[in-house]
């Protein structure tokens, strides 16, 4: 152990699973297997995903609008709480509400608290089905691409250095960064175009 300590190093301890469901929580149906996704605003995307730091995991939780590609909001907290999930969702609500919202089956996702804010908006609650992250795969993609386009590419001195990142980055992605599927227009010139369309 001394040794251990000396090296900087720790044993491989199980941690409590913060994403599980609990007892009581809701899941819903995966509703997107044969869905014609068209046009803006018809399904949103959303997850969080870990970033290790050298001052601990901090989490990322962001929501894609799945035909245009743009990411209609973003978080960073060093927790995984409800409220976290939820300040994304209010903040995409901002921007717009989609016909359907679709998650996985974590704990944030499925509690009561976050299930009623998203019905309560006029919104459907699609889940993924159990391990099945293609299931998801907008925004399991646009994590790869921030990886390791941003952030595997840089060593954050601090918290704020890697909130700056995050956020120039996500600003280069919507309005800079041309995407194949959109014949390389930005997601936000579809976005914008199209909501004005719709």
């Amino acid at each position: 152990m001394r040794l251990m300590k000396e090296m900087g190093i720790q044993g491989v301890v199980p941690k409590k699973n913060l994403s599980m469901p609990k007892a009581g929580d809701q899941k819903f149906k995966y509703l997107l297997r044969e869905l014609q996704i068209n046009k803006v605003n018809q399904v949103w995307s959303t997850d969080i995903t870990y970033i290790n730091t050298p001052y601990g995991h901090v989490y990322l939780s962001a929501i894609i609008d799945v035909h245009s590609r743009y990411i209609v909001a973003w978080r960073l907290s060093n927790s995984l709480s409800k409220a976290f999930c939820i300040d994304t969702l209010e903040e995409a609500l901002k921007v717009g509400k989609p016909e359907i919202l679709n998650t996985d089956q974590g704990s944030q996702y499925t509690s009561k608290e976050y299930s009623s804010k998203v019905l309560d908006s006029g919104i459907t609650l699609s889940m993924d089905g159990k391990g099945r992250c293609l299931d998801n795969v907008w925004i399991e993609r646009f994590w790869r691409t921030i990886k390791y386009s941003e952030i595997f590419l840089n060593e954050y001195q601090n918290l704020r250095e890697l909130y700056d990142g995050i956020k120039r980055y996500i600003n280069f992605y919507n309005n800079d960064r041309g995407h194949s599927y959109l014949n390389y227009e930005t997601p936000a010139k579809i976005y914008f175009d199209d909501s004005k369309i719709a």
